[in-house]
């Protein structure tokens, strides 16, 4: 397999991961206020994304790919909420562990990580374009 071609399956392997990790990342924000649905009830957990890399017999290079999909095992949030239909007895309600910050600084470096790989797709493309045309080129 010629290095332009790794390159792009490589960068492939890499939007996908990367696409995934975004997918968590907004399900996370919108599960970010989503309480039980009844009295002492565990609200949405937030989950986490992990990446493994795996050895491309074939090109010779190391593909990433999601490793796990886990949820954080972190303590929910107490508010004191006693109207809330998920309030215990004491009127605490369980909150999300997400934390919106943490999730829009996730969002951002995979969004970049994203956009890195798709230029590294294009600039193969663009390399594989020009070596096609000097090769019509009498």
């Amino acid at each position: 397999m010629d290095a332009l071609t790794a390159s792009l399956k490589i960068a492939a392997s890499g939007l996908g991961a990367q696409s995934e990790r975004l997918r968590v990342v907004s399900e996370n924000l919108a599960n970010a206020q989503s309480t039980g649905n009844f009295p002492g009830a565990d609200p949405y957990q937030r989950k986490t994304v992990s990446f493994v890399s795996e050895l491309d017999r074939l090109s010779g290079g190391s593909l990433v790919e999601v490793g796990a999909i886990d949820r954080d095992r972190s303590a929910f949030p107490l508010e004191f909420q006693p109207g809330n239909i998920a309030a215990d007895e004491n009127g605490y309600v369980k909150l999300p562990n997400v934390n919106v910050l943490i999730e829009m600084a996730d969002m951002t470096e995979a969004n970049r990580s994203y956009e890195a790989n798709l230029q590294v797709i294009r600039q193969a493309r663009d390399l594989i374009s020009m070596t096609i045309d000097l090769m019509r080129t009498p």
